[in-house]
């Protein structure tokens, strides 16, 4: 259960929570899973079975799309953005209960959120000749916003609402501001092939959004090119941006305010009723934006409609997990999840640096086993046996209680 403890200030009320929310935990090791699944390499699996419709529908769930619209794995980074925010609301209300000074819990955020930056950089410059400075990963984009989310959770909670409403209007006037790239604009400059237009490409109004021409890649060829760099930069192939942490804050803000109506006293059924009718009105609400023009759902540069959609999604999930999991009974199906979700840290560190010394590994010692059920399943039978020897790391770590935390 719950206690709420009246403050006599203007800050949000001060939740405790007695133990630790299951269904947090499992969600967040669902996201953790699927991005540590990317080893079992389903996009080489279809190539190799060019006929099979089911292997080309399961490797483009394991694939951003080329830029409007969502597959499975696009809702990885939004998943964990989101989570971020609601984790915060029980953070926040444990340094409370302590007693923390709200300028210590201040530095203690910014620093963390510096730390995360210098990780993010850091892993995206694994293997180069020189350190890559781009801040468009998942850990870099919610360092830039955790220091703002952590000011804003100290605000009251009616505050939060029109916190995350002002940052989706101020960032698609922006965007819909920007002037569009004249006819002479050459987009092959910046990556964006004929071809590529003509599949994906946005006309009309909605073209203030198109890859590599919008307001977040003209900052990008400004700010990147303050770093030290191999060579200028000209664009992002993906067509990612820095200026994406903005709406990601956004995103953040709604799990806060998930993780408020998680620990308040309401009833589990009123807790679960919140998140469905919020997952289901920003999701079609995001998903309108897009379909009449007014902002195309990208998750590449994290368009306000996107942040509705895939918040509205992971509202929904949520829900499915609270509903499940944080009841009398505790499902024993959660037990993997759990063990991934309450060390996503080491996780994502695991997947990042060990998985390429494992597969080497595996490779070297079983090379023959891999190929048992043939060569087109090679790279599944030795990617689920790598994520395997992941979570068996994980589990080691679980067993120890040993868990990494910035």
């Amino acid at each position: 259960m719950l206690q709420v403890t009246p403050s006599s200030t203007d800050l949000p009320p001060t939740l405790v929570p007695s133990e630790r929310l299951a269904s947090i935990d499992a969600y967040r090791g669902l996201v953790m899973l699927l991005m540590m699944a990317e080893v079992l390499r389903l996009k080489r699996v279809a190539q190799a079975l060019p006929d099979s419709g089911v292997w080309r529908w399961l490797a483009g769930q394991q694939s951003h799309v080329d830029w409007v619209g969502s597959s499975l794995h696009d809702f990885i980074q939004p998943s964990f953005s989101f989570l971020v925010g609601v984790a915060l609301a029980f953070s926040l209300a444990r340094r409370q209960a302590k007693g923390e000074s709200r300028w210590r819990g201040i530095v203690h955020a910014w620093g963390r959120a510096l730390m995360l930056i210098l990780l993010g950089v850091a892993l995206r410059s694994t293997g180069t000749a020189s350190t890559n400075w781009t801040f468009e990963d998942t850990l870099t984009q919610i360092g830039l916003g955790y220091g703002l989310l952590y000011l804003v959770a100290l605000r009251p909670v009616r505050d939060h609402a029109l916190v995350l409403g002002a940052i989706l209007g101020a960032t698609w006037a922006a965007f819909a501001l920007w002037p569009l790239p004249g006819a002479e604009f050459d987009y092959g400059r910046v990556g964006v092939s004929a071809a590529w237009l003509e599949r994906n490409g946005l006309g009309g109004f909605a073209a203030h959004w198109q890859k590599n021409s919008n307001l977040a890649w003209a900052f990008d060829t400004w700010w990147l090119n303050l770093f030290p760099r191999m060579k200028p930069f000209v664009f992002n192939a993906g067509g990612y941006a820095t200026l994406s942490f903005i709406p990601t804050l956004a995103t953040m803000v709604l799990g806060l305010m998930a993780g408020h109506v998680l620990g308040d006293p309401r009833t589990p059924e009123l807790k679960v009723r919140w998140l469905v009718r919020v997952g289901f009105g920003a999701l079609f609400l995001g998903a309108a934006l897009g379909w009449l023009g007014v902002c195309p759902v990208v998750k590449r540069i994290w368009t306000p409609s996107w942040v509705l959609y895939s918040g509205g999604v992971c509202c929904l999930v949520l829900a499915i997990f609270y509903r499940l999991l944080d009841g009398p009974r505790r499902a024993r199906w959660s037990f993997p999840l759990l063990v991934i979700g309450t060390n996503s840290m080491a996780a994502y560190l695991i997947a990042h640096l060990c998985e390429g010394f494992i597969e080497q590994t595996l490779r070297t010692h079983f090379g023959a086993f891999f190929y048992l059920l043939g060569e087109a399943y090679q790279p599944i039978v030795l990617g689920a046996s790598t994520l395997g020897i992941m979570w068996l790391l994980l589990y080691a770590l679980w067993r120890r209680k040993l868990f990494l935390k910035l």
